[in-house]
């Protein structure tokens, strides 16, 4: 009697395979049967699942964006007030980086691979804009009820808020021994609500303002009849 095959398992052997291949060769450098020799599998079992090399290499950066997707929505539904959620989503995201390193340095590559170096439609350009717009969405929201400062375009905070954020994951990948944490992400939230955040008024220090440019300008000239 045959044995019953468990398709989850060899897909998830065949994406293990192929992970380590990509990150450590490149895509381009890494053939089918490099995937299927490290799996201990056959080619029929990797097209079973995929429709080529191409087709496991999108399935990889596809599981990275929408698992991103998917911390991201969880720690905003987890934690009220602008402040803990952005802390929440990057202690999560810092966490899944640790544990997924090969994965984010493949991710990452599609977004400054030349033409030829990666499937022409891994960049998931809709699934990078659907992640950035959920975050403007909590930034938009914010600035609404008053806890970002609204001088700024709600866009323009998005974006200053993911390129910190990056900043600090591209130096993970890059730096072995860097690992960002959630003491990092506290840092990080309170050095962008240090520019962004909503300003008090301090009227004592406007009248102070104030009373300095009429020193400053002089007495206003008196009007002459004529």
């Amino acid at each position: 009697m045959a044995k019953p095959v468990n398709h989850s398992d060899t897909r998830q052997q065949l994406l293990r395979a192929a992970l380590k291949h990509f990150a450590n060769s490149g895509y381009a450098a890494t053939s089918v049967q490099h995937i299927v020799d490290d799996a201990k599998l056959s080619k029929p079992a990797l097209y079973y699942h995929f429709k080529d090399k191409a087709g496991l290499f999108q399935a990889l950066v596809h599981e990275a964006h929408d698992e991103r997707y998917r911390m991201l929505c969880q720690a905003a539904e987890n934690n009220s007030g602008i402040r803990a959620q952005l802390e929440a989503m990057l202690t999560a995201l810092f966490a899944y980086f640790r544990e997924n390193r090969e994965l984010m340095r493949i991710s990452f590559a599609t977004m400054f691979a030349a033409p030829g170096e990666v499937p022409k439609d891994a960049a998931c350009t809709e699934k990078c804009g659907r992640n950035f717009e959920f975050v403007h969405s909590l930034i938009r929201r914010a600035q609404k009820n008053g806890g970002l400062d609204r001088r700024f375009a709600s866009r323009e905070l998005a974006f200053g808020f993911y390129g910190l954020t990056h900043f600090y994951l591209v130096a993970h990948l890059v730096a072995r021994d860097y690992e960002p944490d959630k003491k990092t992400a506290k840092r990080i939230v309170d050095l962008f609500l240090a520019g962004a955040g909503a300003k008090k008024r301090n009227r004592e220090a406007d009248d102070t303002l104030k009373s300095r440019v009429t020193v400053l300008r002089g007495p206003k000239p008196r009007k002459q009849a004529i």
